[in-house]
């Protein structure tokens, strides 16, 4: 059974163009944010949970990937005030992620990833939102 992307509502309202143009970020933000979840709750976690275990380097390879959402927000068009919400969102959760044990709750919350992308594609549905 596949399940609805968390994505769904906000992309049934864009142009076909926007939809193609985010399937990407759309998918990596799923990946390292929601792909799994915690069986007999709503609990979801993706790769950033996962790979913010590792002590160090996690974080900071999640927060790299994160970027990339950052980059093709660019792409696309978004305005500075919106990229700059987009950084502080992947600043705080890599910051906070970096704390042990601390970060990795935080992380299950918090998905920064999913977050920045919902910015965005508000944006592009309604392009006079910041």
């Amino acid at each position: 059974m596949a399940t609805q992307s968390v994505f769904e509502p906000f992309v049934a309202r864009l142009r076909s163009r926007d939809v193609a143009d985010t399937s990407d970020i759309r998918q990596l933000a799923e990946w390292l944010d929601t792909r799994f979840e915690i069986p007999g709750t709503k609990i979801r976690f993706g790769f950033d949970s996962i790979i913010g275990l590792i002590p160090g380097i996690g974080d900071l390879a999640t927060t790299v990937l994160g970027a990339y959402i950052v980059i093709r927000a660019r792409e696309l068009g978004a305005p500075p005030l919106l990229q700059a919400r987009m950084v502080l969102n992947l600043a705080i959760d890599a910051l906070v992620g970096a704390i042990p044990l601390v970060g990795d709750i935080f992380d299950l919350a918090f998905k920064s990833h999913v977050r920045n992308v919902r910015i965005l594609l508000r944006h592009l549905d309604d392009p006079r939102r910041v």
